[in-house]
């Protein structure tokens, strides 16, 4: 799988404070909503669905956001960007050797997934335009290479929530 340009955040203690203490209450995986993205199954076509979607409760001005993106379709896609009103900046993140690091998009196999996950890729909302509670859920719009935008409703978990099922 290839990645394009990483940035490093080494000078974001408590932002990365927030994460880890984010990560470690919460596990992969989990329950949420459904939404079904674009295309079909058909050949060299993408045929996205985003599945077990949840943000843990923020404890700070920034949150973590958890899905599953597949891909029933016979050509990848790749997620590169998302935007959400609950957020001035929504950015995507993998961790790599205990780094977090910021990357321009993420690839979706054909007939396969991409997992957000604590401990790995995830979504970081920074400078939250409001602090989501426990119930309520976030609206985000995901936009792909190829697929059109996908909007998902991500509810909000408590800040110890541990998922049943990994991903």
């Amino acid at each position: 799988m290839r990645r394009l340009a990483r940035r490093q955040f080494p000078g974001r203690p408590h932002a990365f404070a927030a994460v880890a203490v984010a990560g470690v209450l919460t596990l992969a995986g989990c329950g949420g909503s459904d939404s079904d993205g674009s295309g079909s199954s058909s050949g060299g076509k993408t045929d996205l669905s985003v599945g077990s979607a949840y943000m843990p409760q923020p404890v700070s001005d920034m949150a973590a956001g958890f899905f599953v993106i597949s891909n029933k379709g016979g050509a990848a896609d790749r997620l590169t960007s998302v935007s959400s009103d609950a957020a001035d900046r929504v950015t995507v993140h993998e961790t790599v050797d205990g780094t977090m690091q910021e990357v321009d998009a993420l690839d979706i196999p054909a007939r396969g997934s991409l997992v957000l996950e604590s401990g790995g890729n995830h979504l970081m909302f920074e400078q939250l335009t409001r602090q989501p509670k426990q119930g309520q859920k976030v609206s985000v719009e995901l936009r792909f290479a190829h697929s059109d935008p996908v909007t998902v409703e991500i509810p909000v978990k408590p800040a110890t929530y541990t998922p049943k099922h990994g991903h």
